[in-house]
């Protein structure tokens, strides 16, 4: 435990309060960003709708993904609901840590979701429309990924559960 963060019970512990606050916030097609330590956060992040930064410093991007994907649903509605920063001149390349992070996706998912490749520059114009940007501690590059927000139907809610 950090900060005076408290536990919740079924929650991941990376998802603090303001974490929590913006994904339910959040509505159907809203997108949140979650990248590495080299990705421009701060300053993407002044131009999303929540306006700054929210951090999870002590994580890999792809616990940081596992974590977010716990909790929200990702968009059927859609062809590409999850997308990857490509690498700067070899787009089909997925490093290590977008294999990772492709593997919490798949799992969240239970079936195979590929990501979308998304070219650097358009991934940066797209962080700038996104509801939130989570920044990580993740030390490898290209650790940047963008998801869009789905709806859990009243069916799919657990019983009694809220829409």
């Amino acid at each position: 435990m950090h900060g005076g963060d408290a536990v919740l019970k079924n929650i991941d512990p990376l998802l603090n309060a303001d974490i929590l606050y913006a994904l339910a916030a959040m509505g159907h097609g809203d997108e949140v960003v979650i990248c590495d330590a080299h990705f421009p956060a701060d300053s993407i992040a002044r131009q999303t709708v929540l306006g700054k930064v929210l951090r999870i410093d002590g994580a890999s991007a792809p616990h940081a993904v596992r974590a977010v994907l716990s909790l929200l649903p990702l968009d059927t509605f859609v062809d590409d609901p999850a997308g990857r920063m490509e690498i700067v001149g070899d787009a089909s390349t997925l490093p290590a840590v977008q294999r990772e992070a492709q593997r919490e996706v798949d799992d969240a998912q239970g079936r195979a979701l590929p990501f979308a490749p998304v070219e650097r520059f358009a991934f940066y114009e797209r962080a700038k429309k996104a509801y939130c940007v989570i920044a990580t501690g993740e030390a490898r590059g290209y650790g940047c990924f963008i998801f869009k927000k789905g709806v859990l139907l009243a069916s799919d809610a657990p019983e009694g559960g809220a829409r």
